[in-house]
């Protein structure tokens, strides 16, 4: 049975109303006093009400984060690594977390939002593969519910958001593919309505640039992010008349799915074609080969945007509003010279 203010009471030899205003904090409560009651709910293992807390409060005390990917359940590393980040850092101040997933721009991502915020389930919303012109921002924007996001948008810029520096992150990338002698150098891309891509995308158009190689549209596919998309768009490059010699892709787990497809062609992957990807998930070190890639701290990312999120619900400020990190290109053996 639940122990009550009145068990602590009787324990103590006070009233009712003691207990709560010592419980509460309260500044009229003899400092002895006060002492005895928090002794006494230890030892009886009192736990104070979250609804009564709550509604003192006037919070749940509780983060809201939709995933945005394909399927029931996602299976991308990353989210993963960013939840462990957002998790650890929402238990260190006492904070719940309200996770789902729902496949992007659908009617059913829409609804969870629409429950979350105006249901008030939540204190505030973490938003992430934010995208240009982003309906979720757009809704937080006009309920002025917080919110803090991964990523850019053309829609809200002036919104707090943390971000990493995409477009220096595959000109790292290609740079260094260019470096290693290639010159037909692919690249698989994620959707163009989501920012981050557009920002990778103009990284590599402007590494080839650099080198003194045209951007070829045949080379370029878009993938939604996994590792069948990488493969299928890895098959298609290999199968053309001139096949590249390397090819950089927008995220790991598309990069992974790429090296699938050349092994099953026959090729070495660091010898007949190089392959890098973006993330630096725990799988790409283990890959066969290793996978070069850029690393992006995950799970610092997600722990530093749940941060933000929390100084904005209980009324902190904000060091800086916009933040963004830059990326580390992380040489590994799937990136060999061109034969």
């Amino acid at each position: 049975m639940a122990v009550t203010l009145k068990d602590i009471a009787r324990h103590v030899g006070v009233s009712v109303t003691t207990v709560s205003r010592a419980l509460g904090g309260y500044d009229d409560v003899a400092e002895t006093t006060r002492q005895k009651i928090l002794r006494a709910a230890e030892e009886l293992g009192y736990y104070p009400s979250v609804t009564a807390r709550q509604l003192q409060k006037q919070r749940t005390d509780t983060i809201g984060f939709v995933i945005p990917t394909f399927g029931p359940r996602f299976s991308d590393p990353f989210f993963s690594e960013l939840l462990a980040g957002i998790g650890n850092e929402a238990a260190r101040h006492n904070f719940d977390l309200l996770v789902c997933t729902r496949s992007p721009d659908s009617p059913e991502e829409e609804e969870a939002y629409r429950r979350l915020v105006d249901g008030r389930r939540v204190d505030g919303m973490l938003v992430v593969r934010t995208r240009v012109d982003d309906p979720r921002l757009s809704f937080l924007k006009q309920r002025h519910f917080p919110f803090v996001a991964f990523g850019r948008s053309h829609a809200d810029e002036n919104s707090p958001y943390l971000d990493v520096d995409g477009h220096h992150g595959l000109y790292q990338a290609v740079r260094h593919l260019i470096d290693l002698g290639h010159r037909r150098i692919a690249y698989i891309s994620a959707p163009l309505n989501l920012t981050f891509a557009l920002h990778r995308l103009q990284g590599y158009r402007d590494a080839l640039q650099e080198g003194g190689l045209k951007y070829d549209e045949e080379l370029v596919h878009v993938g939604y992010l996994t590792e069948e998309d990488g493969y299928q768009a890895a098959h298609r490059l290999l199968a053309l008349d001139r096949p590249p010699t390397a090819i950089a892709v927008a995220n790991d787990l598309m990069a992974l799915g790429a090296m699938r497809a050349a092994h099953e062609r026959g090729l070495t992957v660091g010898r007949d074609v190089a392959i890098t990807g973006f993330d630096d998930i725990p799988l790409a070190a283990h890959a066969h080969p290793p996978l070069t890639t850029v690393r992006q701290p995950i799970y610092e990312i997600g722990r530093r945007i749940c941060q933000m999120l929390i100084q904005i619900i209980t009324g902190e400020p904000l060091d800086n509003y916009h933040l963004i990190l830059e990326p580390t290109l992380i040489l590994r053996q799937s990136s060999g010279p061109a034969q």
